[in-house]
Parts: structure tokens; C-alpha cells; sequence
């Protein structure tokens, strides 16, 4: 009998990517599906494929929907700037500029969409709701009730999968290392620099997760980068 498929919404960060690997470690027949929305990290776009590579999965298997017209209002897809060098009480006080509006809504609405043909009942994304920025769609809430929504507005449904909801980033780390996922191909810097930045909310969570694992960061980063905190 054949295993069933899952979807992974597979960015070429770390958090998706552990996804990416848990679904595989759980058997099931992982198809990716990747966005470029005119982010100026889309040089994750090569990581995505770059991971999608070590787990043998054919170009058969994977999609990029092209969104670069659809957002806006974010640093991430704007010139704003991208704050930098920010502790993690300023991360929790409110909703950053690198929120992008109803992005993960729009992702989930699209795998959806994606999957139902084919018969991929099983949607992964890499949402976290501990170490984040605030961003109100990567809440367990927000992903029940889209999760109910898909059900009655689709023929099939879809379960959707957040192995990564309730841990921390250091155990979203534990997690990557434990089960083989190469965290060394991924891109979490929201300026998209390589090296990265080491300073924006996202090289910071990254590397903050990665010292209080006790373990060290495969990649590297810009010299002007302050240390993890512990």
C-alpha cells in the first residue's frame, strides 16, 4: 500500500525544513511547495531546493507559486528597514515590521488548493508560537480555524500538521539535530545576506535557539553580528 503524501510548505529556513524532515522521518510521501512573494530573503528559495535535493525528492514533486506581486506593507517585501539588534522583550512587545499581512493565511488557502488534486491530504508548516515575532498567523488558533475552514470549503480537507508549534527554538534545534534534518543548507536571515546578518530577529532566535541547545550553528555570519544570548 502506498504511503500517504504530505504537502510541506518548504521555505529554506530552518523551521520548514525541520517539517520537511519530520514528515519524512514519519513515512510519508513528501511534495514541497515553496513561494517566491518578492521577499528579500529569496535567496531561500535555493535553500528550499538545496534541502528538497537531500531528500531525494524529484522536481516532479516540489512547486513555486510566484506571489511577488500579491504582498505588500512588510519590510520584508518593501524598502523598509529591517530592525536590527533587538532583545528578545522587544520581539514579544508587538507585531514587527517584517509582519507580512495574511501570509500564512494566503499559504495555507494555495496548499490547500495545491494539494486536494493531489490527494495529498496532509498539510506541514513550520509555525511557532513561543520563540516568534508575534506574528498573529503563526498562532495554534489561527491554524485551527483554518484548518476547519479547509474542511468545509474543500471536497477532502486537509489535517493540517505543526510539529514545531509549541517548541522552543532551541528544541526546534534538538528536534533538526536528533532526526538528521541539514540545518547547514538553510537561510534564516531576513536580509537574506550570506553570511547572514547575525542581528535581525531571525538571525538572532536562530542563534539564541541554537546556544541554549548547547549545540553549534552550522552556518555562518557576518562579523559584525553580536553573540547569542544564553
Amino acid at each position: 500500500m502506498a504511503c500517504e503524501r504530505a504537502l510541506v510548505l518548504l521555505s529554506g529556513g530552518m523551521d520548514s525544513t525541520v517539517c520537511a524532515a519530520v514528515a519524512a522521518r514519519d513515512g510519508y510521501e513528501v511534495w514541497t511547495l515553496s513561494f517566491d512573494y518578492g521577499q528579500r530573503h529569496r535567496a531561500e528559495l535555493e535553500a528550499a531546493r538545496a534541502v528538497a535535493d537531500v531528500y531525494g525528492i524529484p522536481p516532479v514533486r516540489r512547486r513555486t507559486l510566484d506571489l511577488s506581486r500579491v504582498f505588500c506593507g512588510s519590510a520584508l517585501t518593501g524598502d523598509a528597514e529591517v530592525p536590527l539588534d533587538r532583545d528578545t522583550a522587544e520581539m514579544a512587545a508587538g507585531i514587527p515590521a517584517t509582519y507580512v499581512p495574511a501570509r500564512n493565511l494566503v499559504f495555507l488557502a494555495l496548499a490547500t488548493a495545491v494539494a486536494e488534486p493531489l490527494d495529498a491530504h496532509h498539510l506541514f508548516i513550520g509555525v511557532n508560537a513561543l520563540d516568534y515575532s508575534g506574528y498573529p498567523d503563526c498562532r495554534p488558533e489561527f491554524v485551527t480555524a483554518f484548518e476547519a475552514a479547509a474542511r468545509l470549503g474543500t471536497a477532502a480537507g486537509v489535517a493540517i500538521h505543526t510539529p514545531l508549534a509549541h517548541l522552543t527554538k532551541a528544541g526546534i534545534v534538538q528536534l533538526g539535530q536528533a532526526i538528521g534534518a541539514p540545518l547547514h543548507l538553510t537561510l534564516t536571515c531576513y536580509r537574506g545576506t550570506v553570511p547572514a546578518c547575525g542581528r535581525c530577529d531571525a538571525c538572532q532566535l536562530r542563534r539564541k535557539g541554537f546556544a541554549e541547545a548547547g549545540l553549534a550553528d552550522p552556518i555562518p555570519y557576518a562579523a559584525d553580528g553580536p553573540p547569542a544570548e544564553r
